[in-house]
């Protein structure tokens, strides 16, 4: 079992990019691990403000601090064509060895309807991310072997190819989702599952289905990490918690999917309907680490080695600290 390791989720949708980096930095200064930054083309609200290119602010990264490096998570299926993920990932491995991951889902309207593609539903966008996996392994496992490589499926053809610029070892490949049945297909053809905080049996069950496709795959599931986002609002007082979490992400307030959701002016508006006591069993929202800190612990016990926390409020430095402190030394496996 891998040692656990905590680390920062850096809000590329709420953080102009200048400040995400110096953040990130500030974080690992006060205990964090390494970094998983946003890969967002739109905010989720108009209130968050930002949305910088993730591939650019996780090369700042690279060069500010020494920790992990993720896309968390990018989807190689419509604005990029699964090739130039591939590119963008082996080039940022080749520059920091060791430290960069690739994460990978299958996306959201909010992030790719800008290219005008027709907007499929949820079984035809998992399932070219999974062919979207298929290639971008391809293209590793040939490039390293200094051979081309080609492709033609069902939702993308590549003419013989390679990647001229390779690290020494491929990035691991980890696939974000909270379905049982895409969650399996992670374990048969992914290197590690990527998930948010949700009911432990959900959660549970999610192992469970995920493990089976790393057998089915004739690997370990002790050998495949496991990876949660966890967001949470913590302020000085419980009323400032609060009021993060209504004006900066409310969206973890809204009990639905929100794939097919296009712009943030939509769940601005949808926002106005989300309520304090929508945000039960999704957000802590408390002024106590103490009680942050037991919540992180039961995903610890459940099995999570790598997790990432993201604060939604904008009192960042503040929350660094104070996590830096008094939660992240009293977590344990």
């Amino acid at each position: 079992m891998a040692p656990l390791t905590v680390g920062y989720a850096a809000a590329l949708e709420q953080f102009h990019p200048t400040e995400a980096v110096a953040l990130s930095a500030y974080a690992e200064e006060h205990g964090f691990s390494g970094t998983m930054a946003a890969d967002h083309f739109a905010p989720w609200v108009p209130a968050q403000g930002e949305a910088s290119f993730v591939w650019n602010v996780l090369a700042a990264l690279g060069e500010r601090t020494k920790g992990d490096l993720g896309p968390g998570v990018t989807a190689p299926t419509f604005r990029w064509h699964p090739a130039m993920v591939a590119q963008a990932s082996a080039t940022l491995a080749a520059m920091y060895p060791g430290r960069h991951w690739l994460g990978l889902g299958s996306g959201e309207a909010l992030n790719e309807h800008m290219v005008a593609q027709y907007w499929p539903e949820a079984p035809e966008r998992i399932n070219r991310m999974f062919e979207a996996i298929d290639i971008i392994k391809k293209l590793f496992a040939a490039s390293l072997a200094g051979k081309d490589v080609k492709h033609s499926g069902q939702f993308y053809k590549m003419e013989s190819s390679r990647l001229w610029t390779m690290p020494e070892v491929a990035p691991e490949i980890l696939v974000a989702t909270a379905g049982p049945i895409t969650a399996k297909r992670a374990g048969k053809h992914a290197d590690g599952l990527i998930t948010v905080g949700a009911p432990l049996e959900k959660i549970s069950m999610l192992f469970d289905r995920f493990d089976t496709g790393v057998r089915e795959s004739g690997r370990d599931p002790e050998s495949m990490p496991k990876v949660l986002q966890l967001h949470m609002s913590w302020a000085e007082t419980d009323e400032e918690a609060l009021e993060n979490a209504l004006h900066q992400w409310p969206n973890g307030g809204m009990k639905f999917p929100k794939g097919d959701i296009r712009t943030p002016h939509e769940l601005e508006q949808m926002a106005k309907l989300v309520r304090p006591e929508d945000f039960e069993g999704r957000l802590v929202i408390s002024a106590d680490p103490d009680e942050h800190r037991a919540y992180i612990q039961k995903f610890v016990d459940l099995g999570f080695d790598r997790i990432y926390l993201h604060n939604v409020g904008r009192n960042q430095r503040e929350w660094i600290e104070t996590f830096g402190r008094d939660v992240l030394p009293k977590l344990s496996r």
